[in-house]
C-alpha cells in the first residue's frame, strides 16, 4: 500500500535522488581539479534525468489519485504541465552548458539548483494542501535566489539575486498570511474541505476574501503580474543570460498552473472576488508590459517586459473562468516557452572578443553578418507579434476567443490593442537587424544544443499551424480533468 501510494512521486522521488547523487559525485570530481569537466558532467547527466522522468511521468497512470493524506494530486492537468516544465528544464539546462562554461562560472551546483527547483515547481503543480503549496513554493524560490546571483564575479548578478531575495521574502509573508486567514475563518489547508466549507456557506465571509487577496498578491508576485512586477527587469537584466533564459521558460508556466488550480478548486466558490482582482491585474499586465518595453535598449530588459505582457495575455484566459479560457492559457503558454527557447539560444550567442552583448543596438546588421540567425530571429519576433500564420498569432487567437465567448469584449479589445503597441518593440529588432549599418558578425557558431533547441522552436512556430488539433485537444483533456474535480 506504501508502495501503491507512492507512485504519483516517482518523477518527484527520482529527480530528488538523481540531484543528491549528482552532488555527491560532481563533489568528488571536483576535488580532482576537474572543476569546469565536473560541471559539463552533472549538466548533461541531469538533461538525461528530466528525458527519463519524462519517460516515467507518461507511464504512470493520470486517473485522479490524491495521496500522502491528501497534500499531493496529480491528474491529467498536473501531469501535462508537469511535462512540459520537464522539457522547460531540459531545454534551458541545454542551453546553459556552453554558455557557463564561457563565462567562467561553470560549477556543479548550477545543474543541482536546477533540478530542485523542478521539484519545487512540479510539488506545486500537484499541491491539494496550502501546506504542500509553500512548500513546493520554497524549494523553487530557495533555488531560483541562488541562481540569480550565480555569477560571484558580477556586481549585477549579486545585485539581482538580493532584489529577488528580499522582494520574494516579501511575496511569501504576504502568501503566508493570506493562508493563515484562510485557516482561520475554514478551519483548514485541505484544498478539498476548503472548497466544501465555501460552497455551502450563504455569505463569505469578509476574512475569506481578505485572504484570497494575500494570497494573490503573493502569488502575482512569481508570474510578474503587475502591480508586483518590478523585480523582473533588474532581475532579467541583472542575473547571467542562461539563468534569464530559465526564469523565462519555466517558473512562470508553473506558478500560472498552480494560480490555475488554486482558483478553480478550493476557491471556485469566490469566482465573483477573484475574477475582479485577475481582470485588474491582466489589464494592468498587458498595458505596462506594452508600454514600458517601447524605450528599452537592453534586450534582456525588453524581454523582462515582453514576459509580463504576455502573463497579461495568459491571465485572460483565467478571468474568463471557463474551460475554453483555461485551455486557451495552456496553449498559449506553451507556445510562449517554445517562443522565448528558440529567442534566448540567439541571445545567448550574441559573443564578440570572448564578451557576451545584450544590447539591441549591438544587433545592427546582422542580416548581412549572421543572416540564419538574423532570420530566425525575426521568425520568432514576427510570431511574439502575433503576425499569422505564426504560432504566436494561434496562441494570442484562442485566448481572445475564449474572452469574446465569455462576453469579456472590453477585455478582449484590451488585449488587442496592447499586442498592437507590443508589436513595436518586436518590430524594431526587425528593423535593427536588416536596415540598421552592420557591425563586426558574432563570433563562433552556435553550438549543437543550442541550434537543435533554435531549429526545433523554428519548426513548432512554422509548423503550428498544420496540427494545432494535436495540442488542443491535450490541452482539452487536462482542462476537463480540472474541471471535473
Amino acid at each position: 500500500m506504501i508502495g501503491f501510494n507512492l507512485i504519483p512521486l516517482l518523477p518527484e522521488i527520482f529527480l530528488a535522488l538523481t540531484g543528491m547523487g549528482l552532488l555527491i559525485v560532481g563533489l568528488n570530481i571536483t576535488k580532482e581539479g576537474r572543476g569546469k569537466e565536473a560541471a559539463e558532467i552533472v549538466s548533461w547527466t541531469s538533461c538525461a534525468s528530466y528525458a527519463l522522468a519524462f519517460v516515467v511521468l507518461l507511464g504512470i497512470s493520470w486517473q485522479p489519485q490524491i495521496v500522502l493524506n491528501g497534500m499531493f494530486k496529480l491528474d491529467q492537468f498536473a501531469g501535462f504541465v508537469k511535462l512540459l516544465i520537464l522539457l522547460g528544464m531540459m531545454t534551458s539546462l541545454a542551453l546553459s552548458v556552453r554558455f557557463i562554461k564561457d563565462e567562467g562560472f561553470a560549477r556543479i551546483e548550477y545543474p543541482i539548483l536546477i533540478t530542485f527547483a523542478g521539484i519545487g515547481m512540479m510539488i506545486m503543480v500537484s499541491a491539494s494542501n496550502l501546506l504542500t503549496l509553500y512548500m513546493g513554493l520554497e524549494l523553487q524560490s530557495l533555488s531560483l535566489y541562488v541562481l540569480a546571483s550565480f555569477n560571484r564575479n558580477s556586481l549585477r548578478s549579486s545585485e539581482a539575486g538580493i532584489k529577488y531575495f528580499l522582494l520574494g521574502a516579501l511575496s511569501s509573508g504576504l502568501l503566508l498570511f493570506g493562508i493563515s486567514l484562510i485557516y482561520g475563518f475554514t478551519g483548514s489547508i485541505d484544498y478539498g474541505a476548503i472548497q466544501a466549507t465555501l460552497m455551502v456557506l450563504q455569505d463569505i465571509p469578509f476574512g475569506v476574501t481578505f485572504g484570497l487577496v494575500f494570497m494573490l498578491a503573493g502569488l502575482a508576485f512569481k508570474v510578474s503580474a503587475v502591480p508586483f512586477h518590478m523585480w523582473t527587469p533588474d532581475v532579467y537584466q541583472g542575473a547571467p543570460t542562461s539563468v534569464t533564459a530559465f526564469f523565462a521558460l519555466v517558473p512562470k508556466l508553473a506558478a500560472m498552473a498552480l494560480l490555475t488550480r488554486l482558483l478553480f478548486e478550493p476557491f471556485s466558490a469566490l469566482s465573483e472576488q477573484w475574477g475582479q482582482i485577475i481582470y485588474f491585474i491582466s489589464v494592468a499586465s498587458m498595458m505596462v508590459g506594452a508600454f514600458a518595453a517601447i524605450g528599452q535598449e537592453n534586450i534582456k530588459r525588453l524581454m523582462a517586459y515582453s514576459s509580463i505582457g504576455n502573463m497579461g495575455y495568459a491571465l485572460i484566459g483565467l478571468a474568463v473562468g471557463t474551460q475554453m479560457g483555461v485551455s486557451a492559457l495552456l496553449i498559449y503558454l506553451l507556445i510562449y516557452m517554445v517562443m522565448t527557447a528558440g529567442t534566448f539560444a540567439i541571445i545567448m550567442s550574441m559573443r564578440r572578443d570572448g564578451r557576451a552583448y545584450e544590447n539591441i543596438s549591438d544587433l545592427s546588421g546582422m542580416s548581412q553578418t549572421n543572416p540564419v540567425l538574423a532570420y530566425c530571429l525575426a521568425i520568432l519576433m514576427f510570431s511574439m507579434s502575433g503576425i499569422p500564420p505564426l504560432a504566436g498569432f494561434f496562441g494570442k487567437l484562442f485566448i481572445f476567443e475564449a474572452a469574446v465567448a465569455g462576453e469579456f469584449y472590453v477585455l478582449a479589445v484590451l488585449g488587442v490593442l496592447s499586442s498592437v503597441v507590443a508589436a513595436y518593440y518586436y518590430l524594431r529588432i526587425v528593423k535593427v537587424m536588416f536596415f540598421d549599418e552592420a557591425g563586426d558578425a558574432f563570433e563562433g557558431g552556435l553550438p549543437f544544443a543550442r541550434r537543435l533547441i533554435l531549429c526545433l522552436s523554428i519548426v513548432f512556430v512554422l509548423g503550428f499551424i498544420l496540427k494545432p488539433g494535436v495540442f488542443i485537444a491535450s490541452t482539452q483533456g487536462a482542462v476537463a480533468a480540472l474541471f471535473a474535480g
